[in-house]
């Protein structure tokens, strides 16, 4: 069974099964979370003959490490191989206090929710070899503490912005949100989480709906629907204007702002009649814009703008009274785009040694 998907209750509920006293669930939470231990052997106040048990029934560590690169900014890549031997990747960001303003400590992890992807959005890696299945909560709960144990460094801000499309395992990412959150899980705050969406409306609304003040950005990558259909098929589903309406809805039951997730693709969404509606549509609930140049992948055709062409397009959500910042994204050198490295292993079949840095 899988420890890290369970809640302290479920926890307590299967320790009943086994007749152990509810209170151990407290217990093996403080351990795993509150003190990161990842073998039931190391939980000293623990009976022998518990630790064994608990070491025959549940499993801790579902994530094996199975290559790394590192980037000159300091961006670490991972790659990951599940029990089923399926590969997910997760980075772990550094702060840019000189570019953006960010707090010198803040350490964000990007994190999958599925392996591959089935959105199939044109300038992705994540869905070039397929969608294989959504990770269970726990999986998603491994990505944070196998990156904090790797790198050593504290994590204090997490991004879903991984591998796959986080509200297509909508039920999993919850449940990893709430053991995320938890006083007795990691007990990181739901304001120091970020869920991006391709655009699966009905589940923004559900998302808008829930009690956590959890942030919430959208990939949208082009303001019509005639440029976003051809890169983001999900938009023949949830065209622009409807994907605004629930946009707004969610704007109307947070405190929080929405952020525009804009990868700027040469000659596809970098004009400036793009940039006037991407304007108009973040003035309608104050949403953030965060422009990303494109980041090259691998057997697909696009290509990012020029610096000239970048500052344009920023200098006109400017004058049309929109909040953007133009993000030099971090590993461009380590191909850090979504799903790049996981899609070089299988095609090579082949691994990183255990602890290497390409």
């Amino acid at each position: 069974m899988d420890f890290l998907s369970l809640t302290q209750d479920e926890l307590s509920a299967e320790l009943e099964k086994l007749g152990e006293p509810t209170y151990r669930g407290g217990q093996l939470c403080s351990w795993v979370y509150g003190r990161r231990v990842g073998e039931f052997a190391s939980m000293t106040n623990l009976p022998a003959a518990l630790r064994e048990k608990l070491s025959s029934q549940f499993s801790l560590r579902p994530l094996k490490k199975v290559g790394e690169t590192g980037s000159k900014d300091t961006t670490r890549k991972f790659l990951f191989q599940l029990e089923d031997q399926q590969l997910i990747e997760t980075v772990l960001i550094p702060a840019s206090p000189a570019l953006y303003g960010e707090r010198a400590d803040r350490r964000t992890i990007c994190i999958s929710s599925q392996v591959g992807c089935a959105y199939g959005c044109r300038f992705c890696a994540s869905g070039l070899d397929g969608w294989k299945r959504n990770l269970t909560a726990g999986e998603i709960v491994a990505q944070f503490l196998a990156v904090e144990e790797i790198s050593g460094e504290k994590v204090n801000n997490i991004v879903f912005m991984g591998m796959g499309e986080p509200f297509a395992n909508y039920d999993n990412l919850m449940k990893a949100i709430q053991i995320i959150n938890a006083p007795w899980g990691i007990g990181l705050g739901a304001r120091h989480i970020t869920v991006s969406t391709s655009g699966l409306v009905p589940r923004i609304r559900d998302f808008a709906d829930q009690p956590l003040q959890i942030r919430l950005a959208i990939s949208l990558h082009g303001a019509t629907d005639e440029v976003r259909s051809r890169i983001m098929p999900v938009n023949r589903k949830h065209p622009v204007a409807e994907l605004m309406d629930a946009c707004e809805y969610f704007a109307s039951r947070k405190k929080q702002h929405i952020t525009f997730e804009y990868i700027l693709i040469q000659g596809v969404n970098d004009m400036p009649e793009q940039a006037s509606e991407l304007a108009r549509h973040a003035r309608k609930f104050q949403a953030k814009i965060n422009l990303i140049p494109y980041n090259s992948v691998e057997g697909l055709e696009w290509a990012r703008p020029d610096v000239p062409t970048q500052e344009r397009f920023l200098g006109i959500l400017h004058d049309r009274g929109a909040a953007a910042t133009l993000r030099r994204e971090k590993g461009h050198d380590i191909a850090a785009a979504c799903g790049q490295l996981r899609l070089q292993a299988e095609r090579k079949k082949s691994f990183a040694p255990e602890g290497s840095v390409e």
